[in-house]
């Protein structure tokens, strides 16, 4: 009598926003962890999304032959951005099962699983929704980190540089910022109007926030970041008065004490408060 050893079933999940792009092979009770550049489908187009996923995925992915893809990512509720990627993933996966998601359905699963919940972005950029447990039923417009993205990095690093170049920062920090950054101000506005990616950019101030929490100025510029964000997204769902409030996002789990305290001060329940939705995602698709 022969026995057939079972082929493993195996598969590749994907967090990706606008700075890195966290990737997970799922094989069996198996897990292998890797990290990308960001891949926003706003910037990249085919050719430079091929190049991303070449050099920097394939080589991590060894032999292992992929069954599924679960890729969830900034811009990806847009029909051309969803088409976007999936003909880049197509190309290095040609026999796998493709499901393309925005990243805040992501979110949403890694942070509420199968529970209703208001679940909430604040990395590099920043969104928000209500869960009803299986999908997204609500959704405060996302307009971009020049329009919008209350609460986000590029927010928040907008707000150290407005600060900076209109010297409204007091000497102490105006000494710590020139310190830090070498750029000039003419650099800073090259940077922001002129090159690639000035989200990831801006960005990258939020470290200045950081290294001086504490400051009454620095305190102030993410209060009135956050405020700003409850007030345009959260404040939206009626849902927001009955249900826990979960952030995902390096910069909500880096100013968690903020969003603790801006919860209890308008009298809404905080949930979870996590860095990065891999480690939820995995766990959903361990189970459904």
């Amino acid at each position: 009598m022969l026995f057939q050893i079972p082929i493993m079933h195996t598969i590749l999940l994907a967090d990706s926003g606008s700075t890195k792009t966290q990737w997970c092979i799922l094989e069996g009770k198996k897990k292998k962890l890797f990290t990308t550049q960001g891949i926003s489908p706003y910037f990249l187009n085919d050719k430079s999304l091929g190049e991303i996923l070449d050099k920097e995925l394939v080589p991590k992915l060894g032999k292992v032959v992929i069954n599924d893809i679960f890729y969830y990512g900034t811009g990806c509720s847009n029909p051309t951005n969803i088409a976007l990627i999936k003909r880049g993933l197509k190309k290095v996966f040609a026999t796998a099962k493709i499901v393309v998601e925005h990243d805040l359905l992501g979110a949403a699963k890694a942070l509420c699983g199968n529970e209703k919940g208001i679940a909430c972005i604040l990395g590099t950029g920043s969104n928000s929704c209500f869960y009803n447990g299986k999908k997204v039923v609500k959704n405060s417009p996302g307009i971009g980190y020049i329009l919008g993205d209350e609460g986000s990095g590029t927010h928040l690093g907008k707000k150290v540089l407005q600060h900076y170049m209109y010297s409204t920062f007091d000497a102490e920090l105006m000494d710590k910022f020139e310190a830090k950054y070498p750029d000039t101000r003419s650099d800073i506005l090259d940077n922001v109007y002129k090159k690639e990616l000035p989200n990831r950019y801006l960005a990258g101030f939020v470290g200045f926030l950081r290294d001086n929490r504490g400051h009454y100025m620095i305190e102030n510029i993410i209060e009135d970041s956050f405020n700003d964000f409850f007030f345009q997204h959260i404040y939206k769902y009626r849902e927001s008065w009955s249900l826990p409030i979960n952030f995902v996002g390096s910069v909500a789990f880096g100013f968690k004490d903020i969003l603790k305290q801006l919860c209890n001060d308008y009298e809404l329940q905080l949930g979870k408060v996590i860095k990065a939705p891999i480690d939820g995602l995995i766990k959903f698709h361990s189970t459904i």
